[in-house]
């Protein structure tokens, strides 16, 4: 029998997740200089925070809008036509993945994965889950955040 090793996490990495989650809640993101501070602090190279910081999309290593959409892009909501959102969302917010509008109200982002499969294609703004999306009802979902 094969034993198959599960990969979790380290106590260190788990420490540096707690470091940076606290230093983006203080500045809604995680500045560059914030990610030598927890290096330093931790004695671990800046390049290790970095790879952290910048492995989970959840953690923003940039300012954001004040309604920050994640769309997810994993395989059922994909199957689901997710690309349909994502080019609604660019059309009407005016940006592309990655972006900010200019009014700094909406950033969109997209994640491999917000687990509401069963509610394919799905998106989160901010902590609040919208599934189901339909360009008419991420318009009617959009209102509620202008």
């Amino acid at each position: 029998m094969t034993k198959i090793k599960t990969q979790t996490i380290s106590p260190q990495n788990e420490n540096i997740l707690i470091r940076l989650k606290r230093v983006e809640s203080q500045f809604g993101y995680i500045p560059e200089e914030s990610i030598t501070e927890v290096a330093q602090s931790l004695d671990l190279p800046v390049s290790e925070i970095y790879g952290v910081a910048t492995f989970y999309s959840f953690l923003a290593t940039k300012p954001l809008g004040r309604n920050v959409i994640w769309v997810c892009q994993n395989l059922p909501c994909h199957l689901k036509h997710a690309e349909i959102t994502i080019d609604n969302l660019e059309r009407t917010l005016g940006i592309k993945p990655g972006e900010t509008t200019s009014d700094n109200k909406f950033s969109l982002e997209l994640t491999n994965c917000i687990g509401a499969c069963d509610y394919a294609p799905a998106m989160l703004i901010n902590r609040d889950l919208h599934g189901n999306l339909t360009p008419n009802k991420i318009s009617q979902i959009l209102k509620l955040y202008k």
